[in-house]
């Protein structure tokens, strides 16, 4: 299976670049998995695809902020993208310039409140930084960081709090879990009130979510690890949901892959806490999810072939036309799509 099965045509004007002022004002494209029908509506329309006895898992990861500027000795300007907590005050990082961020150069942020000295390069070039700092980690980056938008988003961001989903609580993402930015408040009270439970796992999304597929064989392409978590009460939720017959839904990929990370060969989910690299296209056999909420992905991109290996890749490109030729708008600050069987569906 080649990378170019998963291309389509996209024009750069649909690339949302705001998000929408109403949260769950933002269109769905409602996908039949089986058969490829195709419904419109919008994202307050979706308890309408929804029944009792189903269950909404979602990522509550935070976005943090993540992208410091800082100074060499040199005097000379530095970027750095935090992507991953390594532990003992280590985060591999993404840093430019690269060439000069050779191990041992140190790196100062603010007026001295943060500092970091270069300790070894990773893997892909990105650079081990160890940061010395007072007090809170965290605290300290709100002060002087500023929130990791995708590339293809050009425009300032007036309410950093758009790109975090309502529900974000664990902080530790460079990118958000963009799906779950169409919820309000008021629409999950809505849909707990249904007798839909809702439960939460854990995964923190790293840049890797963003890189291109560069080899045409998709088998040959290496994904990046990401750390997911999930609860004993998140593990029992969904083992009871499937003994009693009701769906599992995933509320975006980020939830999709860890719960296919965790799940057994009958369905079944062990709470704990790994690494994943899961890669997941057409002719995976999905063990526990049974529907999925989430946004339009980049052309060629381990999202499309994710969601390919869920509805057929000639349901998802036929899916993905019929948006463009709709002017739906792509991607993080984009519409959503619900996928899953309609002669399931709730409505």
């Amino acid at each position: 299976m080649k990378t170019s099965d998963f291309m389509y045509d996209l024009p750069e004007e649909l690339i949302a670049q705001t998000p929408l002022e109403r949260r769950d004002g933002s269109r769905l494209l409602v996908l039949d998995k089986d058969t490829g029908a195709i419904e419109h509506r919008h994202f307050y329309d979706l308890p309408d695809y929804l029944r009792p006895g189903d269950c909404l898992v979602m990522n509550d990861s935070r976005v943090i902020p993540a992208r410091l500027f800082g100074t060499r000795p040199t005097g000379g300007a530095v970027e750095v993208l935090l992507l991953r907590d390594l532990g003992d005050n280590c985060w591999e990082c993404l840093t430019r310039p690269g060439k000069k961020m050779r191990p041992g150069t140190a790196v100062t942020f603010g007026d001295g409140e943060l500092t970091g000295v270069v300790e070894s390069v990773a893997e892909g070039g990105n650079r081990v930084i160890r940061f010395s700092y007072q007090g809170i980690f965290l605290e300290i980056l709100d002060r002087l960081g500023q929130m990791p938008l995708p590339p293809y988003i050009k425009a300032q961001l007036d309410d950093p709090e758009r790109y975090q989903t309502v529900y974000s609580r664990e902080p530790g993402s460079a990118a958000a879990p963009t799906a779950g930015l169409h919820f309000t408040q008021e629409l999950l009270e809505k849909i707990r009130a249904m007798g839909v439970q809702e439960c939460f796992v854990t995964l923190h999304v790293g840049l890797g979510t963003f890189r291109p597929v560069k080899v045409e064989n998709i088998e040959e392409h290496e994904m990046h690890s990401e750390l997911c978590t999930v609860s004993q009460e998140t593990a029992d939720i969904i083992n009871r949901t499937r003994r009693q017959g009701g769906r599992v839904i995933a509320v975006g990929t980020t939830s999709c892959r860890t719960l296919e990370s965790f799940a057994a060969l009958d369905g079944s989910i062990q709470p704990g806490s790994r690494w994943t690299n899961i890669f997941i296209y057409p002719g995976y056999q999905f063990k526990c999810i049974d529907a999925l909420v989430t946004n339009f992905h980049l052309p060629g991109s381990t999202l499309v072939m994710l969601v390919s290996a869920l509805a057929g890749r000639e349901n998802i490109l036929a899916a993905y036309r019929e948006a463009v030729n709709l002017r739906y708008r792509f991607f993080s600050f984009g519409d959503a799509m619900f996928i899953g069987s309609m002669s399931e569906n709730g409505g």
